[in-house]
């Protein structure tokens, strides 16, 4: 089976979706000066079933089409934090914000509010999976859809170099991430940082409850293992960051994944393109992870 079979058969798995060319709407309500960067206060309408709120940042000063990041928001059992961890990180990112990183190396970046999340918290979790079940839906899948539908935004801003778009993500934004890219070849560069989980060994550390709802997709482990789905991003670059005393990621599928995938790009000829490294801590980003983070941006993006 091809890649493009195997991308149609792991999107077919994420329940039933919108139409995926359906219009974008995009409305900016404020644009402010913010330290080194101009911020943009957007609503987007995505997918057709609720507005989505978004940030999005550029350098300030910044002519002609940029290198745009889609940074995708953590989950932390902080429902209304969402896209505000772009500008104000968590308590698990290094003190700087992203958007500060990102904007000084001269890229520009979007973060959407998820399902649940930030101005979209307005149902739980559970009620928002229950639902969905209910309707045919799956929460990882409307999660994913909306994501591809702001790479489709992201496309089509005049200010977005379209030839050079990474997308990054701790936690919850690091699953968000590779699956994104594994989907979607548009995605040049992926970054994820600390969620990078072997579904197997999960199993076998009884680990299924570390993780929220929403991670988990009907049907997913008949067709895929993590190092499948990951696969689908080669040769394209990816770095994968992760701590040996994560508990969401057992070490066990970090060893699997990573000869998983040093054979596939290997098979490809480009060893130097898939890169994990890893910190003796648990959940975390550490200092020298976000110089790891911004030294790939800056040699693949």
């Amino acid at each position: 089976m091809s890649n493009t079979s195997f991308r149609q058969q792991l999107y077919g798995l994420l329940g039933d979706l919108p139409d995926r060319h359906r219009p974008i709407t995009a409305e900016r309500h404020l644009q402010e000066q913010r330290d080194g960067y101009v911020l943009e206060h957007l609503t987007l309408d995505l997918n057709g079933i609720e507005m989505v709120q978004a940030y999005f940042v550029r350098p300030t000063g910044a002519t002609g089409r940029m290198p745009t990041v889609l940074f995708n928001h953590s989950h932390g059992g902080e429902y209304q934090i969402g896209k505000d961890e772009l500008l104000s990180g968590r308590r698990y990112l290094q003190p700087t914000p992203y958007a500060v990183d990102l904007t000084k190396r001269g890229y520009a970046a979007l973060c959407i509010d998820h399902w649940c999340f930030g101005q979209r918290s307005h149902t739980t979790e559970s009620d928002m999976f229950k639902l969905m079940l209910w309707r045919g839906q799956v929460m990882w899948g409307m999660m994913v859809y909306d994501s591809l539908r702001a790479l489709d935004y992201l496309i089509s801003r005049p200010d977005v170099d379209s030839a050079r778009i990474a997308t990054i993500g701790m936690s919850m934004g690091s699953t968000m991430a590779w699956w994104l890219a594994a989907i979607d070849e548009r995605i040049k560069v992926c970054i994820d940082l600390h969620c990078l989980t072997d579904f197997d060994a999960l199993i076998a550390a009884k680990g299924l409850s570390k993780h929220g709802l929403y991670y988990f997709v009907p049907g997913l482990l008949k067709y895929f293992s993590t190092s499948q789905i990951n696969a689908l991003i080669a040769p394209r670059p990816h770095l994968a960051l992760a701590g040996n005393l994560d508990a969401l990621t057992p070490v066990a599928g970090l060893d699997r994944i990573d000869a998983d995938l040093k054979k596939v790009y290997a098979e490809k000829g480009v060893e130097q393109a898939w890169r994990m490294v890893r910190y003796e801590v648990a959940h975390q980003e550490t200092a020298d992870g976000r110089q790891e983070v911004l030294g790939f941006l800056n040699r693949w993006l």
